[in-house]
């Protein structure tokens, strides 16, 4: 089934700004989605379409087969919205948050009682139930709000930048959160500038720029568009060395000190002849790790081809 389906969308603002031109997009059930595209690409005009926040101009938006412009109280009732600023009320706790969200959308009280409880103990809030929203920390804030959003325990989860701002750990943490509700058979469609993220998330993708979506395939298709990967090696050079000595033949290299070098290596062609050429100059190589953010680069050259089109 088609937890999203939009045809023809487009939205004009007052003052002639054109926000969308005409998006096409499909969300199968069950998919982890990433919806990506530099600032004012479109995406949050998207969401809030999506999400009954912003009135479309034209096109059609479909969620779990209802129209979002007949059928808009049964389209919400399928959607949790975690926004990118915080929008609750800091002088709640967090107990009270979840539970008058709950309340919003007609869930019993002691059922809401239940999923509070649940959600907040997945995301590591249980013991701060009783504090109030502003003593908590930012990445505290942005679980509160995946909680939240998950109260009425909504089909698709819309998440627009949800790590923003949090720390690597914490971001660690909500991914293995987010896979595992995804596994449950919740959709999610991620928004985030962490393009690692995606990558790591996700098993489709739609980049957005000008208002027109300019790529929407499986992650797997586009990184293997992807033919060259950049390497990190942390070299010893011998004592005699000097500078020419650290020309490699046949690859983009770019010395950042005397000890690290960066080789951009085909993948058809691998490493071996940059450790011979290295090693027949005497430099050991000390370690080595990948360096390449795949989908960064592809994004980038996605929204660059988009702009020369344009």
């Amino acid at each position: 089934m088609k937890a999203l389906d939009i045809t023809g969308l487009t939205k004009t603002y007052k003052g002639g700004v054109q926000a969308l031109k005409g998006v096409d997009l499909t969300v199968q059930e069950g998919d982890f989605f990433a919806l990506l595209g530099p600032n004012g690409a479109g995406k949050s005009t998207t969401i809030g379409i999506i999400s009954s926040l912003v009135n479309q101009t034209n096109g059609s938006v479909s969620v779990f087969g209802y129209d979002l412009t007949t059928q808009k109280e049964q389209a919400k009732a399928c959607i949790g919205l975690v926004p990118q600023e915080f929008n609750f009320n800091q002088f709640e706790t967090v107990l009270q948050i979840v539970l008058n969200q709950a309340g919003y959308y007609g869930v019993p009280r002691s059922v809401a009682k239940e999923r509070a409880k649940k959600y907040l103990a997945q995301l590591d809030l249980w013991e701060k139930r009783d504090a109030r929203a502003r003593e908590l920390s930012g990445g505290m804030k942005r679980r509160l709000m995946i909680a939240r959003a998950l109260m009425h325990e909504p089909k698709l989860l819309i998440l627009d930048e949800p790590t923003a701002g949090v720390d690597i750990e914490i971001r660690r943490s909500m991914w293995g959160f987010l896979e595992e509700i995804n596994r449950q058979g919740i959709t999610i469609i991620l928004t985030t500038h962490y393009l690692e993220e995606a990558e790591m998330l996700c098993r489709n993708i739609a980049i957005i720029n000008k208002g027109t979506i300019v790529e929407n395939t499986s992650m797997k298709a586009l990184l293997s568009k992807l033919n060259v990967e950049t390497f990190v090696l942390d070299i010893k050079l011998p004592e005699n060395a000097v500078e020419n000595d650290m020309l490699l033949i046949g690859f983009e290299h770019r010395l950042i000190d005397d000890h690290t070098l960066e080789v951009d290596v085909e993948k058809t062609e691998g490493l071996n002849p940059v450790f011979t050429q290295l090693s027949e100059k005497g430099i050991q190589v000390m370690s080595m790790r990948n360096k390449s953010n795949r989908l960064e680069e592809l994004f980038v050259r996605l929204v660059e081809s988009a702009k020369q089109a344009g």
